[in-house]
């Protein structure tokens, strides 16, 4: 079986996204982690900072009752068209579309998005989720101009809202052990984190 496609499912503040960056260097594959987000905007029409609000998250009250209220009223029917209303039910469809396209092209390296999920049957691909310790993670987002507060909360809500939007939209836990061919604790330090991820890819192939 040949890899050709690695999904990182992370932690918020465990690395991921710039261990995604070097694997994929490293392979010489294409990243799909901003350019993702780029993508299903694109598709979208609407501006990628929108679509980074919006990924992973399911919709606020405040979004649904507006929905709501759009799609009941005259007012509504006749005026939706014009509005890029971009909910998560949305956001997903496209995602599936761009996750599903890269695939199909091979030889990337894609960061979440419920990738691993999407996925979950192709055998070219090869599942990782990537975690570590509050502690570190808080530190990470301090060293990325977070102050210490700001960084417990991202620790404690952005994995929140991930975990409900895959229990709403693909019916799992999230994270599910038996997605993941490997998990792994980046305290290892990200060097070792590449290595294993490229140990399990020989190992598979």
């Amino acid at each position: 079986m040949q890899i050709k496609i690695v999904t990182i499912e992370r932690e918020y503040g465990c690395g991921g996204g710039e261990i995604a960056k070097q694997l994929a260097a490293q392979l010489g594959w294409k990243l799909w982690d901003e350019l993702l987000s780029e993508e299903i905007a694109r598709r979208a029409n609407c501006p990628r900072a929108v679509i980074e609000r919006r990924e992973e998250r399911n919709d606020p009250l405040y979004y649904r009752l507006f929905k709501s209220f759009l799609r009941g009223s005259y007012e509504g029917s006749l005026n939706a068209h014009k509005l890029n209303l971009v909910d998560s039910e949305s956001i997903l469809k496209f995602t599936m579309a761009v996750v599903r396209d890269a695939a199909a092209a091979g030889n990337c390296v894609i960061v979440g998005r419920g990738s691993q999920l999407i996925l979950r049957e192709r055998e070219d691909t090869l599942r990782v989720f990537l975690y570590a310790p509050g502690k570190l993670k808080v530190r990470r987002l301090m060293s990325r101009g977070k102050n210490k507060q700001e960084a417990h909360d991202l620790v404690d809500t952005v994995d929140l809202e991930r975990a409900k939007f895959i229990e709403k939209y693909f019916k799992i836990e999230w994270p599910s052990r038996s997605v993941y061919h490997t998990m792994i604790n980046t305290a290892i330090g990200d060097e070792a984190v590449i290595r294993t991820i490229l140990h399990f890819m020989k190992t598979l192939q």
